[in-house]
Parts: C-alpha cells; structure tokens; sequence
C-alpha cells in the first residue's frame, strides 16, 4: 500500500521549513527534498530518514525500520513528528552532511524523422531548383 498526499502534506506541515522543503511521488511512494537534497522518504505512511554519522547522536534511541523490502535499515521519524525542533534539526544537520545535488544537464531537443526529411527535401529543392519568372502576353 502505498503513502497517501494527506499523510504527505500532513509530514510537510510539521516539518514547517516552507518552501525550502519539497516532495516527488516515486513509485507509489514520496521522496522529501531540503534544498534539493533527498532527506526523507515517505512509505507505508512512515517517515525514514537514511542514518549517518552525523546524525547518529540526535537519532538516539529512535526505531529502525526498512522503507521497502531489500533496503537498508534507516531510522524511523514517526514519533519525532510531534517534536517540531528536534525534527527540524535532525533533517538539517543530515542535509548539511549530504554532498551538494549535481546540476542537470538539458538535453538537445529531438525532431521527428519526418520533419527532418521535409526540412532536407525543402532545403535541397530551394538550393537546386531555379524558377523562371512567367511572362505575360501582350
């Protein structure tokens, strides 16, 4: 089963860091950004949050849990959600140890390959065709 948006909006207004927090639906699921850093995952209508080194100390005693099958253990935020401070420290102090995201690069537009046989075919007509203008009769 996958994460509701009400459960969403509900975890982003406790976070309560505006519009520096965003979200991205994933696969039934919800990723959080900070700053455009991956930070949170929301599934199963749980909040986990990938455990570092530094935030280690400030996750102290919190659960563990898995996000979905195969992954790796991460700490579960749930009960820090009535917490607003500790909550928004945890997430920044993680966002600050996360390196920088990398900036995307825009790819070149494609054309369809019809368009491009009537831009050649005009192209070539124009340069090798020459029209006489018509002549009037007297």
């Amino acid at each position: 089963m996958g994460s509701s948006q009400d459960y969403v909006d509900f975890v982003t207004e406790r976070i309560a860091l505006g519009a520096r927090l965003t979200t991205r639906k994933m696969f039934g699921e919800y990723a959080l950004y900070l700053d455009g850093k991956v930070l949170v995952l929301i599934c199963d209508n749980s909040v986990f949050l990938k455990p570092l080194p530094a935030n280690a100390a400030l996750a102290t005693g919190l659960p563990q849990g898995s996000p979905y099958p195969g992954a790796k253990a991460h700490w579960v935020l749930d009960e820090l959600l009535e917490d607003r401070d500790r909550l928004q420290e945890i997430l920044q102090v993680t966002a600050d140890a996360l390196p920088a995201p990398k900036p995307k690069t825009q790819k070149a537009a494609k054309t369809s390959k019809a368009a491009n046989t009537k831009t050649a075919k005009t192209a070539k007509t124009s340069k090798t065709a020459k029209v006489a203008p018509k002549r009037r009769k007297p």
